[in-house]
C-alpha cells in the first residue's frame, strides 16, 4: 500500500493562510458594513462593497494557492502590501489629523487597488516545484 505525503506546515504556510484569511474577513466587514464604515471613514459606500470585493477575491486566491506557489513569492507580496498598507494608514491619519476628508478614500483606495495587484500577482506566478 502506497503512502501519501502529506504537505508540510510551515510558519510560513500558516502565515499566508492567515493573511488570506484575515483578508476574507475584513471583506466581509467591509461588505456587511459598508454604510456605516463608510460614514465614519468619511468614503463611499461603492468605494467599501469595491474594497471588500477586492479583498475577498485576494484572500480567496491567496488562501486557494497555497499549496500551488512558493512561499518565497507569498513572502515577498505579503511584505510588499502590508508595508503599502501601513504608509497608506499612516499617511491617512496625518491627512485627517491635519483636516482633510480625504484619508479615508486613500486607505481604501489603496486595499483595492493593492489587493487587485496582489491577487494578479499571484495568478501569474509560477507554480511552486513539487520536492521529489
Amino acid at each position: 500500500m502506497a503512502q501519501v505525503a502529506a504537505p508540510r506546515l510551515t510558519r510560513r504556510t500558516v502565515g499566508a493562510i492567515a493573511d488570506g484569511a484575515f483578508k476574507a474577513v475584513l471583506a466581509v466587514v467591509y461588505l456587511a458594513g459598508a454604510a456605516p464604515l463608510a460614514r465614519l471613514l468619511g468614503t463611499p459606500v461603492w468605494l467599501l462593497v469595491v474594497s471588500g470585493a477586492a479583498l475577498l477575491v485576494c484572500g480567496g486566491l491567496e488562501l486557494g494557492y497555497t499549496r500551488s506557489r512558493s512561499m518565497r513569492t507569498y513572502l515577498r507580496l505579503m511584505v510588499a502590501y502590508d508595508s503599502g498598507w501601513v504608509l497608506t494608514a499612516l499617511t491617512g491619519l496625518l491627512m485627517a489629523w491635519r483636516g482633510s476628508g480625504a484619508g479615508g478614500e486613500l486607505w481604501m483606495g489603496y486595499q483595492t487597488a493593492a489587493s487587485l495587484a496582489f491577487a494578479a500577482l499571484l495568478l501569474t506566478a509560477p507554480a511552486k516545484i513539487p520536492a521529489a
